[in-house]
């Protein structure tokens, strides 16, 4: 794969009928299979797995031990860190197989989202926009736009600019709020749960 503008170590396989784009770079021992689209300017880690079908957008980093199933999205920028964990089944049986795109529940991880090392996404829950899922963390619900969730079941413990700066926002669902990231200036504003970029404070 020399003449290609991406890289691919020796000890990784790429099936066919897959879209790289320039400047990724897929490190040892990974398997890209059929059907997957990754973006630019990528790095998929040591031991990663991309499935059939997965579309991967720009800049996203999947860090080591990550498999990225069938049904899954990565828009933009994501992160996935070591050792996070995708489903795309909700009640997998051995005796009972469940395969093929018919069964598989879709989850799909907005532009800018930070998968945090450890943590598990139950299939057919959506990550928002720059969300924060703290290491560890189990989701079983969709994730707003720019909220940091911890836990087990994983809740809304604050929120977080773009730049990954915690933002001086509360938890409380009756308020309406605004505020400027301390790090970059960005300005948000929240109402409920849901928090926006705004352009005024």
């Amino acid at each position: 794969m020399s003449d290609k503008n991406y890289f691919v170590h020796e000890s990784s396989y790429v099936d066919e009928n897959v879209e790289i784009g320039s400047g990724t770079k897929i490190w040892h021992f990974s398997h890209i299979q059929s059907g997957t689209k990754i973006g630019n300017n990528c790095s998929i880690g040591q031991n990663v797995n991309v499935a059939n079908n997965v579309v991967i957008g720009n800049g996203v980093k999947v860090q080591n031990n990550v498999s990225v199933y069938e049904g899954v999205t990565l828009e933009d920028y994501v992160f996935c860190g070591p050792s996070m964990v995708f489903t795309n089944i909700l009640n997998p049986r051995s005796e009972f197989p469940q395969r093929g795109s018919s069964f598989y529940k879709k989850t799909i991880v907005r532009r800018g989202a930070t998968l945090g090392a450890n943590s598990t996404i139950v299939c057919g829950n959506s990550i928002g926009k720059s969300a924060f899922v703290g290491a560890g963390a189990v989701v079983t619900k969709d994730v707003p736009d720019y909220a940091m969730v911890l836990g087990n079941p994983a809740r809304v413990t604050g929120f977080m600019c773009v730049c990954g700066k915690k933002l001086d926002l509360s938890i409380e669902e009756d308020t309406s709020e605004k505020t400027a990231c301390v790090k970059c200036g960005r300005l948000y504003e929240k109402r409920g749960l849901k928090v926006r970029e705004n352009t005024e404070v």
